[in-house]
C-alpha cells in the first residue's frame, strides 16, 4: 500500500499523483505490487503518526481489506513515527528511502557498490534501532558482556554498526584513493572527459551504448546503473572524449546515499564538462530536471559546462513543441538514442 501526504509547506511543490506514480515505480523496481494508492491532505504533518492517529486507523481496515503486507510512504518518517504506523495499521512501514536503499541493494554488483550500500543502510539504521526493540528485548547482561549487565542489547548493537560504519569509511577511503589514480591515468591521454547526468530511466546508458557501441547494461528499470561505466567515445571529426556514464538522480535522493556514494559522484564533479539527459516525454520533465540541478550543486558540480539533451523525442508529436526547448534552454539537443 503506498501513502503520500499534502500539506501546507509543501503543496504545489510537487504533484501528488505524480509522486505515487514515481512511488509506485520504484515499488514495482523493488519487486513489490502495489495494491493501493492513499493519498492524504492536512495543515501540517502529524509529529507522532505524519498522517494523523485517526488516518492510521482508517488505513489498518485498507490494509486487511486488501491483505497489504507492506505500507510504502512518500515521506521520510521518524523512528517514532514508524513504530507508531506500524502498532496502528498492523503491518510492516518502510519510508521512500528505505525503498531506494532495498533497490540499490539489489542492484549493487561490484564489491564499491555493496559498501556504498551498506554504509547508507547503517547510516539510515543507525538513529532508528531503538525502535526495532521492545522494553524487555533491550536488557542483556552476563558475564563477558562489555560493560557487563548495565550495557544493554540495544547499546552493543549501536556500537557493532558504528564500528561496522567506521569500517566500511576505511575501505571506501581506499577505494577514492583507487579512483582518484584511474582519474591521474585518464588524465595522462589527450582526451576531455565528460559525466553522463540525468534522472534515472532518463536513457544515460542508451546513450553511452549508442556513442561508443558498447553494451553497458540498458534497461526501463530504474537505477539500472550504479558503478560509473568509462568508455572513449570518437568524434565525427577524428578526437576522442572519455564519456563516463553515473548513477541515476531522482527527487529527494536521500542525503546518506549522496554522502555514501561520494566516491562514485566524483566522476561528476571531476568531469571536464557534464552531458545532462533529460526524459523529454515525461510529464515530470521540468521537476526532474530541477532535482538534477538540486542534487549537481549539493555535490559542488552545479556549475559546470553543461550539454542539455533532450532524450525520447520520437515519443512527443509535437516538433514544435520539441523547437520550444532547444530556444528556451542554452546547448541543447534533442534526440532518440533509441
Amino acid at each position: 500500500m503506498l501513502v503520500a501526504l499534502e500539506t501546507n509547506e509543501n503543496s504545489g511543490l510537487d504533484d501528488l499523483d505524480a509522486r505515487l506514480d514515481e512511488l509506485e515505480d520504484l515499488a514495482a523496481t523493488a519487486g513489490v505490487e502495489t495494491v493501493a494508492r492513499i493519498a492524504q491532505r492536512r495543515k501540517q504533518a502529524d509529529v507522532t503518526f505524519l498522517i494523523g492517529h485517526g488516518k492510521a486507523d482508517e488505513l489498518h481496515a485498507e490494509v486487511k481489506s486488501r491483505n497489504a503486507t507492506l505500507a510504502i510512504f512518500d515521506d521520510e518518517l521518524s523512528p517514532t513515527q514508524q513504530r507508531n504506523l506500524g502498532e496502528a495499521m498492523q503491518t510492516r512501514i518502510i519510508d521512500r528511502t528505505q525503498l531506494i536503499l532495498d533497490i540499490f541493494a539489489q542492484r549493487a554488483r561490484t564489491r564499491e557498490g555493496k559498501l556504498q550500500v551498506e554504509l547508507a543502510q547503517l547510516t539510515y539504521l543507525l538513529p532508528r534501532l531503538g525502535s526495532l526493540y521492545t522494553k524487555f528485548e533491550r536488557q542483556q547482561g552476563g558475564i563477558g558482556v562489555r560493560g557487563g549487565g548495565g550495557e544493554t542489547k540495544l547499546e552493543l548493537d549501536r556500537r557493532k554498526v558504528r564500528e561496522r560504519i567506521t569500517e566500511l569509511e576505511k575501505d571506501l577511503d581506499d577505494v577514492r584513493k583507487q579512483r582518484r589514480q584511474q582519474r591521474n591515468s585518464r588524465r595522462k591521454l589527450p582526451f576531455p572527459t565528460a559525466a553522463l547526468v540525468g534522472y534515472t530511466s532518463a536513457g544515460k546508458s542508451t546513450l553511452l551504448n549508442l556513442l561508443s557501441g558498447s553494451e553497458v547494461l540498458a534497461d526501463a528499470m530504474l537505477f539500472s546503473t550504479l558503478d560509473p561505466t568509462t568508455r572513449r567515445v570518437v568524434l565525427p571529426d577524428g578526437r576522442g572524449i572519455l564519456l563516463t556514464d553515473t548513477v541515476g538522480f531522482i527527487r529527494n535522493l536521500p542525503t546518506d546515499l549522496v554522502a555514501a556514494f561520494r566516491a562514485t559522484l566524483e566522476e561528476t564533479t571531476e568531469a571536464d564538462f557534464l552531458i545532462h539527459v533529460v526524459d523529454a516525454s515525461s510529464p515530470e520533465a521540468d521537476r526532474q530536471r530541477d532535482a538534477v540541478d538540486e542534487t549537481l550543486q549539493a555535490i559542488d558540480a552545479g556549475d559546470k559546462p553543461t550539454i542539455t539533451v533532450f532524450n525520447k523525442s520520437d515519443r512527443i508529436d509535437d516538433r514544435q513543441e520539441l523547437q520550444n526547448l532547444i530556444l528556451q534552454v542554452p546547448n541543447s539537443v534533442y534526440m532518440s538514442a533509441m
